[in-house]
């Protein structure tokens, strides 16, 4: 105990002594976690929307209401055909166009299914399929609630109807952030708890220290143990600064026993 008490010692003082190391356990987390969260965002909003409605009916109405409504889509061009939402699309006024055809609604009452296109513009790969996943998400949601609703009337049933709803526990509003933030923390503390732990041996090595090491009494548990302790330590002093930074700037706090 008395040697790794001497090992640690020493550890601390050849920490505060390198202050590339104190910018790394400071600095770097709090820089990272202000910025990734912003940068690292893979969630797409403000999908630019053209809509070529040829059906003019409720249901197409309802339809262009519930993709606009969703937060994933702005609506920038109404145009009378799909040529015209070409041009759209050509002047980077749009990137997916919607064209509900003519009888939409007719089809849809009569024939119980009725069919829309999606075109995506691929120029902006990952913008294109995000956005594609949305609307085919939201023409699912769609019609569920289409046949929910059909299921419902008199005609069709008068039984009731079990409708299943699903929410975020931990993050109800599904902010990317939320996700983000703890990720960003636990990658910071196994970079700092772990990985520079294993540098500062690889550092021993390259200023020649740990052939005196080598021949010094301490065994390989001691030597393991006082290179890990000091960045074990730092690494609870980064999740310190971590947590303050996600209640300062995110309002995100630890909830619930950490038992």
């Amino acid at each position: 105990m008395k040697r790794l008490k001497v090992i640690l010692e020493k550890e601390f003082r050849q920490v505060f002594r390198n202050p590339a190391i104190l910018r790394l356990v400071l600095v770097m987390p709090v820089v990272q976690l202000l910025v990734f969260p912003f940068a690292a965002n893979y969630e797409v909003k403000n999908v630019l929307l053209s809509v070529v409605d040829h059906d003019h009916s409720s249901y197409s109405q309802k339809f262009i209401n519930k993709i606009t409504g969703s937060g994933y889509f702005k609506l920038t061009d109404y145009s009378p055909s799909y040529n015209q939402a070409m041009k759209a699309v050509e002047a980077d006024k749009a990137d997916l166009i919607i064209e509900i055809p003519p009888a939409f609604e007719k089809d849809l009452i009569r024939d119980n299914k009725a069919s829309m296109l999606i075109a995506v513009n691929a120029v902006n790969g990952t913008k294109a399929n995000l956005g594609g996943a949305y609307a085919a998400n939201i023409v699912r949601d769609f019609n569920s609630e289409i046949q929910m609703q059909w299921i419902q009337l008199p005609r069709f049933s008068n039984q009731p109807v079990i409708e299943i709803t699903s929410s975020s526990w931990y993050n109800p509003t599904m902010n990317y952030k939320f996700f983000m933030v703890p990720g960003i923390l636990v990658t910071l503390l196994t970079m700092i708890g772990s990985f520079m732990a294993a540098l500062n041996i690889v550092h021993e090595k390259e200023i020649g220290t740990i052939e005196q090491i080598n021949v010094s009494p301490i065994t390989k548990v001691e030597f393991i143990l006082g290179k890990l302790i000091p960045f074990w330590i730092m690494g609870l002093v980064t999740l310190t600064l971590g947590l303050l930074v996600s209640w300062l700037f995110y309002s995100i706090i630890p909830v619930g026993s950490i038992s």
